[in-house]
Order: C-alpha cells, then structure tokens, then sequence
C-alpha cells in the first residue's frame, strides 16, 4: 500500500465520522462500525476478517474501560449523593478563590494522574468538576479542561506512570533524571493546555442543553450532613495508594513472592477501584444513614447513562485496530522512518502516526519506542531522557476519535464531535506540539 492511499484513506475515514454524526446526526456507534468496516475493505482487507479485526479492537479496550468506567461511575455517585463532592468543593473554593478553581482542578489532576491512567483518573475527578462548576457558576469546560489536561500530561510525560516507564525502559534512561526533565517541562504544559486554554475554549463553545450525567451528580442543594473532608479525600484517592503501591511492589518486596502477589493484586487497576467503591458505601453510604436498598438504587441508576460511552469507546478501539489490521497506520509508519528526520522528532512523529492508527498513547509510546530504541543505541549527542519526553509528547497527539478518551469527554461533557474536536482534540495537540518544542530547546542545554 502506498504512503499517498494509505493517508487519504485515513483523512476520508476521519472525514466520513465528522460528517456523518455532525452533518446527518446519525448514531456514533453505527457511523463508527460503518465506516470502520468500509474503510477495511477500500485497504484491501479480506471479508471474512474484517469484522473479527473490528470485534478484536472494540473487545480489547472495553475489556479494560468498561470496568473502570462501571465501578468509576459508582464510586462517583456515592461521593455525589453523600455530599462528599459538595465538601470537597467547598474546601476548594474557598482555599482557591473562585477565580482559581481551574488552576486548582489542574494541581490536583497532577497529582492523582501520576500513578493512574487517564480513563481511571477522568472517573475519579469528574464528580468533583461537576459539583465544582455548579457551586462556583464557573462553565463547565473552564473546570474540566485543566483537570483533563494535567492527566494527560502525567499519562505522556512522567514516571513512574506505567506508559511512561515503557519508554524509560527501552531507551535505557535515568528514572530520575526523566522525573525531574518531565516535571520541568510538564508543569508548563499543563498550564498551556489547562488554564490557558481553558478559558480560551470555555468563551468559545458554549454548552447547551442538559447534560444527564451532570444531572446525576449534582444536587441543586448541598447535602445538609456531609462526610468529614478527611474521609472523602480518603476514599477517593485510596485506589490512587493502592495502584502507586502495586507499581511499586518489586522495589519494595522481594519479586514472585507472597507480599510481591498481594501487592501486585490489589494494585490492579480493576481491584483498587472496586476496595475503594466498596469502602465507598460504607464511608460514603451506610456510615452517611443510608440503608442497603438506597444505596442499590444509587448504583443501578448511575450505570444507565454509562452504556452509550461504552459503546462508543470500544467501537472507537474497533476502528483503530482497524487501521493497524488493513496496513494503513504500516504505510504511513514505514513513510516516516524513511524520511531521515532528527530522532527526536522521528520518536515524535512514529508516537503520534501510532496514536491515530490505535487511539491509545501506551501502545504508541511502547511502539514508537521500540523502533527508536535500537537506532538511539548507535547515536550520540541525543539524551535518552528526552527521548522517553518527546514520545510521551507524541502519544498524545491530536486526540483522536479511536481514543477512548475523546468519547468519554464528548459525553461526559456533553459536547458534539465539532465542539470535541475543538476543545479535547485541540488540548491534546497543544500539548504534544509544545512537549515537541520544549524538547528540542531543552536538547540545546541536555545531552
């Protein structure tokens, strides 16, 4: 296949999903599933493993999104109706100044995203953006963007976030040094693509109608007995604790033994989450007055708002895994390699064609990472730091539709494809264009 075919049939397949939800408002799921398999066989794939290669991707992401977004959503709505959210953001506003909530949404989404992923962090903070907007009358993209933001740059740019140490490993770098490089270049970032741009992007798309998940986790008057401040903050990062301790596990304790294999399990993303939801009924529920049956119906009715985003993120994986499948993302991949660019941005640039292809900046880290890795080993002058920096920048690259991250915006913000596109997709290209440039002016002073 050639370069010229392969990104044509890309662009087109973008171009039909954009149009075809925004233009004729048709159903993303089915505009996602149409055009994936259509797209399949304008490649040349053969019949019979075109719907296979699509169930594969939509399987594959689900099979790890759909359980975070479940037990996410409940631990959520307990944190909401308990009036934990309300207590949290009250203590925010009132240390931050309701002018700041964005800066401080951003402080904390430093912080929780560095030990989880993305998907897991969104779960965990967007109750707390929610009840923040309402109680502060701030727009809602105001003060969820710099939350979004900070995780994706913890995601791309700093260990001992696990996308991260994939890069760090095969580049053979300094943990240390890449904590403090991304630190350094990350903060600023984040404060680019967090703040700044969140208040450009809040007086540009403005937000209509009701939004249903938001309805669910704000109450338009605050619980009159709210948990202690200490428990909630408790409860919420408890599965944060337990994944950086699993992470952790063998340096800490000796490697296939006993503590290692409890650690390691608890510290499963899927486990941490569903302790914390169950520590949540009790802190958050029973603890609260609630009874068993109250609590039931909190969990039953917070899932049926869920089903559509998860339909939408493994179609999403789907239509990725259909460009790897059909050749596309090769084409393209094999393209750049051959375009004899410096390696920094040869790292960026192989990241950022795998994001599109997969939709997701762990599989493009560890990708873009082992096809540079051997050629960095036969250079000089190029810090291997860097390296893992520049690729974590490009992994996050344009934010695209096969990302499960843009669907888990557009709904639960409540945006269109259009007003995704502008503000998700915008903010996860500025981030990966200035992590980009800071590398290649911090490679003037760092070798």
């Amino acid at each position: 296949m050639s370069t010229a075919f392969a990104i044509s049939l890309a662009v087109t397949a973008i171009l039909a999903v954009i149009v075809l939800i925004a233009r004729f408002r048709l159903n993303p799921f089915i505009v996602l599933f149409v055009v994936s398999i259509a797209l399949a066989l304008f490649a040349g794939m053969p019949a019979d493993h075109v719907v296979a290669s699509f169930e594969n991707g939509a399987g594959h992401v689900l099979g790890h999104v759909g359980t975070v977004i479940a037990l996410g959503t409940m631990l959520g709505k307990m944190l909401a109706e308990s009036g934990g959210a309300d207590r949290i953001a009250l203590t925010i506003s009132a240390f931050a100044g309701r002018e700041r909530v964005d800066w401080a949404m951003m402080v904390i989404g430093l912080l929780i995203g560095l030990p989880v992923f993305f998907e897991v962090g969104f779960v965990l903070l967007i109750p707390l953006v929610f009840v923040l907007a309402d109680r502060t009358n701030m727009p809602l993209l105001r003060v969820a963007l710099p939350m979004g933001a900070a995780l994706s740059v913890t995601h791309a740019l700093i260990p001992p976030h696990p996308a991260a140490l994939l890069a760090l490993s095969a580049y053979h770098a300094n943990i240390g040094h890449t904590i403090m490089l991304g630190i350094v270049i990350g903060t600023p970032i984040a404060v680019i693509a967090g703040p700044v741009f969140g208040r450009f992007a809040s007086a540009r798309v403005p937000l209509t109608g009701v939004n249903p998940l938001a309805e669910q986790f704000v109450k338009h008057e605050p619980a009159a007995n709210m948990p202690s401040f200490f428990l909630t903050v408790f409860t919420i990062l408890s599965p944060v604790v337990l994944m950086l301790v699993g992470s952790l596990a063998d340096r800490i304790t000796t490697v296939h033994g006993t503590a290692n294999t409890v650690l390691h399990f608890v510290g499963n993303t899927d486990i941490a989450l569903a302790l914390a939801t169950l520590l949540s009924f009790y802190v958050l529920g029973v603890a609260q007055g609630f009874s068993a049956a109250t609590i039931l119906r909190f969990t039953n009715e917070c899932l049926g708002p869920t089903a559509l985003i998860m339909l939408l993120i493994g179609a999403g994986g789907g239509f990725g895994r259909v460009l790897i499948d059909s050749g596309v993302s090769r084409a393209i991949t094999d393209a750049a390699l051959g375009a004899h660019m410096p390696l920094l941005v040869l790292a960026w640039v192989l990241a950022a064609i795998v994001r599109v292809a997969c939709g997701s900046s762990t599989v493009a880290m560890a990708t873009a990472s082992g096809i540079v890795a051997p050629i960095l080993e036969h250079s000089t002058g190029v810090s291997p730091e860097l390296m893992v920096l520049v690729t974590g920048a490009g992994s996050v690259a344009f934010g695209p539709m096969n990302d499960a991250g843009f669907w888990q915006i557009k709904e639960y913000l409540g945006l269109t494809v259009p007003q995704t596109i502008k503000t998700w997709s915008v903010l996860e290209t500025l981030i990966a264009v200035c992590g980009l440039v800071f590398c290649l002016i911090a490679s003037i002073f760092v070798h």
